[in-house]
């Protein structure tokens, strides 16, 4: 009898938020090493770059003018302005990547998350990542050594309010160890992929199985 092949499936939008300094671009980084279907939106920003950074790999760096720009042509499937800078992310290649079965990964906040779920809210699927403590989350920052006092002191200030919208997300995960928090990342996502609306060619799959009976 011949085998038939797994149903195709649609990808899904995995979106990752939490407060500066919590984890979330680590986390990221490790299901993407791990986890081929994977793919990582690559977010448009006026942030000015930062050192090893790479254009087009890292973040589409450019002028706010050209931002402005993008954004009026609806380039953009969701954007944010975010401790003065603005993001956005291209829509084209988030749908041509959900076209083929592709799951994209996005490390955005509150903001964008509103956003996406406006104009994909069955492929969205959100986790917001809480810090196992605030003086934890301090203890982060400053470790990080990316930040002045001013911006470390800017981001826990803008914490109480980023917190504030831990009950949108569909899934809220403490990241206290980074590989268990990782796990449970993966666990999300790969029941998320087999959810029965993802299986786009689930009825003819299924009818195939029966007329083998």
């Amino acid at each position: 009898m011949q085998m038939q092949k797994n149903p195709k499936r649609r990808g899904l939008l995995l979106v990752i938020s939490s407060p500066s300094g919590v984890g979330k671009t680590s986390i990221v980084k490790q299901l993407m090493s791990l986890d081929s279907e994977l793919t990582m939106s690559v977010s448009a920003t006026t942030r000015p770059k930062r050192e090893g950074e790479v254009d087009g790999k890292d973040y589409h760096f450019m002028d706010e003018a050209t931002f402005q720009a993008r954004l009026q042509e609806g380039a953009f499937i969701e954007h944010a302005k975010v401790y003065g800078n603005y993001y956005g992310t291209p829509r084209q290649f988030v749908f041509d990547q959900l076209d083929q079965g592709l799951d994209v990964v996005f490390d955005i906040d509150w903001q964008g998350t509103q956003q996406l779920a406006q104009v994909a809210r069955q492929d969205l699927v959100s986790i917001f990542v809480l810090p196992p403590s605030l003086d934890e989350l301090e203890k982060r920052l400053r470790g990080r050594g990316l930040d002045t006092q001013e911006v470390i002191e800017k981001r826990l200030a803008q914490t109480a309010s980023e917190l504030s919208h831990w009950a949108e997300y569909d899934y809220v995960v403490i990241n206290d160890n980074l590989e268990k928090t990782v796990l449970r990342v993966q666990n999300i996502l790969n029941s998320e992929r087999l959810k029965r609306i993802r299986q786009t060619d689930l009825t003819d799959f299924v009818r195939g199985l029966a007329s083998q009976c």
